[in-house]
Formats: C-alpha cells, sequence, structure tokens
C-alpha cells in the first residue's frame, strides 16, 4: 500500500490512519446525536406546545439579525486574521486571507479544534512556508479571542446582579492563557516545564519553543490594542445576539448578564475538549440560564437557536468556503512549482 510523504514522516502505516478518521468521525456523529435527541427530549418532557409557542415568536427578520450580528464576529475575526498575517511577514492579500479564515470554520467542529490547522496547509502551498513558521498564526489568532472573552466576561460579571460560580476563575484562566500563548518567554518557558513534567514529547515541545520565538511579532502595543479590540466588538455582537434572543423570547434578564452566561458558556464548551465544544456549552448554558429563574420552555429554544446562528451558521460558511480555498491553494503551489 502507497503511503502519502506525511504519513512516511511519521512512521505510521497508512492502514492504521484510515480507522482512526473513521472513529473520530463516528465520535463526533454520536457527541452531536446525544444533543440533538437530548434537547429533543427535554422539549417533550417540558411540553412541545410551550417551546414551540417560544420559537413562533421570532420572524424571519429577527432570525436575520441574529446571523447578522454573528457575521460581524467573524468578519471582524478575518481582518484580524489579515492583520496577523501580515504582521508575521505573508505578502498575501485580504482576499486570499478571507478564504483561509472562513474556509478553516469548516474545521471548527473537530477535537481540540485542531481542523483548523487546514489554513497551515493552504497558507503552505500559497507561500512555500513551512507548518513552523506558520503555527504562530493560528496561535496568536486563538490567543486573542481567550483574551477578549476574558475581558468581555470580567467586565459583564461586575455590572451583572448575577452570581455565577466558576465565571470568575475562567476569566483569569483564560486571561492567562492568553498572556502565555503570546508571549514569546512565557510560552517557551512553558513548553520547557511541560516537557519536564510529562518526560515525552520532546519534539512537539521543540515546536512550540520554536513557534515562540515568532510570536515578537504580535506583541508591539498596536498589535496587540488593535487585535483585542477586534475580539471585544466581535465577540460582543455575538453577546448582543443572545440578549436580543432572549428578550424576544420574553425573558430580559439584562444584557450583562446574558453576555455573562454566554461567554462564560461558550469557554466553558471549549474546555470540554469535544469538538466545537458541542454538549458543554449548552449544558451550561441550559443550566445558567434556569438559574435565572427560566424555565426550560424559555431556556432549550434560546440555546438551540443561539447555537444554531453561531456555531452551525459558521460551520456552514466553511463549508461553501472551504472547496474554494482548496481549489485555489491547489491553483497557486502549481504555480509555485512552475517558477
Amino acid at each position: 500500500m502507497i503511503m502519502s510523504s506525511t504519513e512516511r514522516k511519521q512512521n505510521i502505516p497508512a492502514r492504521t490512519r484510515i480507522p482512526l478518521r473513521w472513529r473520530d468521525n463516528a465520535v463526533l456523529i454520536a457527541l452531536i446525536a446525544f444533543v440533538v435527541f437530548g434537547l429533543i427530549g427535554l422539549a417533550a418532557a417540558t411540553g412541545w406546545q410551550e417551546t414551540l409557542a417560544q420559537i413562533s415568536k421570532l420572524n424571519w427578520v429577527q432570525m436575520l439579525g441574529l446571523l447578522a450580528l454573528s457575521l460581524v464576529n467573524y468578519g471582524l475575526r478575518a481582518i484580524r486574521w489579515h492583520i496577523f498575517s501580515r504582521r508575521l511577514g505573508l505578502n498575501l492579500s485580504f482576499k486570499q486571507n478571507g478564504r483561509h479564515f472562513f474556509g478553516g470554520l469548516a474545521m471548527v467542529v473537530t477535537p481540540g479544534r485542531l481542523g483548523e490547522l487546514i489554513r497551515m496547509r493552504w497558507l503552505a502551498r500559497e507561500t512555500g512556508w513551512s507548518f513552523a513558521k506558520t503555527a504562530p498564526l493560528l496561535l496568536v489568532d486563538r490567543a486573542s479571542d481567550l483574551a477578549a472573552m476574558a475581558l468581555i466576561l470580567a467586565v459583564t460579571l461586575s455590572l451583572s446582579t448575577s452570581e455565577i460560580t466558576g465565571a470568575a476563575p475562567m476569566a483569569v484562566l483564560a486571561l492567562g492563557a492568553a498572556l502565555v500563548a503570546t508571549r514569546p518567554r512565557l510560552l517557551a518557558g512553558a513548553a520547557g516545564i511541560g516537557y519536564a513534567i510529562l518526560g515525552r514529547g520532546k519534539r512537539l515541545f521543540a515546536r512550540i519553543r520554536t513557534a515562540a520565538r515568532s510570536l515578537s511579532c504580535f506583541s508591539d502595543f498596536t498589535t496587540v490594542t488593535v487585535s483585542t479590540l477586534i475580539g471585544v466588538v466581535g465577540w460582543l455582537a455575538e453577546a448582543a445576539a443572545f440578549y436580543l434572543l432572549l428578550k424576544w423570547l420574553g425573558a430580559d434578564i439584562g444584557f450583562a448578564t446574558a453576555g455573562a452566561i454566554f461567554i462564560f458558556s461558550t469557554l466553558a464548551g471549549g474546555l470540554t475538549g469535544a469538538p466545537g465544544g458541542i454538549g458543554g456549552a449548552e449544558a451550561v448554558m441550559i443550566a445558567l440560564l434556569s438559574l435565572e429563574g427560566l424555565g426550560l420552555e424559555v431556556s432549550l429554544p434560546a440555546t438551540a437557536i443561539i447555537r444554531l446562528t453561531t456555531l452551525w451558521f459558521a460551520i456552514a460558511i466553511g463549508v461553501f468556503v472551504f472547496p474554494i480555498a482548496e481549489r485555489h491553494s491547489k491553483m497557486e503551489q502549481n504555480a509555485l512549482e512552475e517558477i
């Protein structure tokens, strides 16, 4: 059996890799099915009439409004990705970087969002840059999201009249992770500590230290300020969508509380390691809304709709852009090889 070059480098037989992909897909499908059937079961137990009555309060204009606010978030983050790409030294147009960012959204529902590494493959094809040189781009992008969400969570918690257990430590943890991931010395030191504790993964931690050396180009005041501001405005747009959705469903719990619940649920879902935070984010959101006195007839449709208009909307965009990005990257690769 013929193996790909990547498989030969990793010294992993091709026949052992296929079942792993099927296993990952099976786990993902089972997880999604579990969440869907769980929501359906809760709706049935609560009463379909009450749940459907709440959903019927929304019209198509309001749904478009929710999608538009999500698009604000993803559009701003695409601009940030372009800024980071240029700071790293990649001479790519906004059109190219936009294809990479939006196409990568198709891979959000992969374990640890590792599927988004497809962007690095597209960059390698179009620029010839290795993964080690472009990895900081993905790292600083995720760190910027963490920093923005941590700031929003901290502010909304201070303004909210409700208490969310574990939210304050979550904000500190997210901000700390963002700080480590964007500071070369801290990240390199963390990699050294990680290897010393685990005693394995020398190659992985060596790559992390290599990537850390390239982070200095993102550490200047202007870049940090602009990227953080973009992240804050983007995630606030989705928090506003959640607040408006609850209000339209007849549950006005205040913007600060709604924003804190949305951001905390998103971060908590990510900590589970589940693809896209599926399962964890929904469970936390429903639980927190219930603690605010909202019945399942409101918390269930609110959770389902906001996840549909944020996570699944992003995946839909990614699925549409993915083949375009793949095709263009191959064309660019062929053009480079002919030079």
